[in-house]
């Protein structure tokens, strides 16, 4: 597998968090000039200045892991993004973080759910592949089924998985919430 740096996707991290270089650096302990040459991809940081990276940054560790080159992204390349609500584990089909959108991979364990509703502020396409798919959008309830896609632009939501098996979804999100901002739960 061929990887190119992460020096794009920490610079769209930074911008999208408001950070100047200085202002990184600082949180890092690190000088301005060492972040700048990892965004230019001149220097790599080690695995220790990752994690502070990532945690500074407020930032799953693996958005920031080397990328796959190129356009296609191989379902073994995926960059897992965890499973930061219980029973939903996800990952990044974006082939970087230089879009103004994320493309996630949503696995919804059976019996997990999502009580307390959630609003940020994107407009949201979620397909269902597989399984079975409870979501409220505000008070209304849609029962989704292989093949259906909802809406979402704004209004609170929250989730369930009902049936017996995983439930399986493409999210499309603009603009993007883990470049914008990854807080605990702040995904599907």
């Amino acid at each position: 597998m061929q990887t190119e740096p992460i020096g794009a996707d920490l610079r769209a991290l930074r911008r999208a968090r408001g950070l100047t270089l200085a202002a990184l650096a600082a949180r890092l302990g690190r000088s301005t000039g060492w972040l700048s040459q990892v965004e230019r991809d001149l220097s790599t940081p080690d695995a220790a200045d990752m994690d502070r990276l990532a945690h500074a940054l407020d930032a799953p560790r693996s958005l920031l892991d080397p990328v796959t080159t190129g356009a296609v992204v191989r379902a073994a390349d995926r960059r897992p993004i965890g499973e930061r609500v219980p029973g939903l584990t996800e990952s990044l089909l974006n082939p970087d973080l230089t879009d103004g959108f994320e493309v996630i991979h949503s696995t919804f364990a059976p019996g997990a759910r999502r009580d307390a509703p959630v609003a940020r502020d994107t407009t949201e396409i979620a397909h269902l592949l597989s399984g079975r798919l409870t979501l409220w959008l505000g008070d209304d309830r849609h029962d989704l089924t292989p093949g259906d896609t909802a809406r979402l632009r704004g209004e609170p939501f929250r989730w369930a998985n009902p049936g017996p098996d995983p439930a399986v979804a493409v999210w499309i999100i603009t603009p993007a919430i883990y470049t914008q901002h990854s807080v605990q739960g702040s995904t599907p």
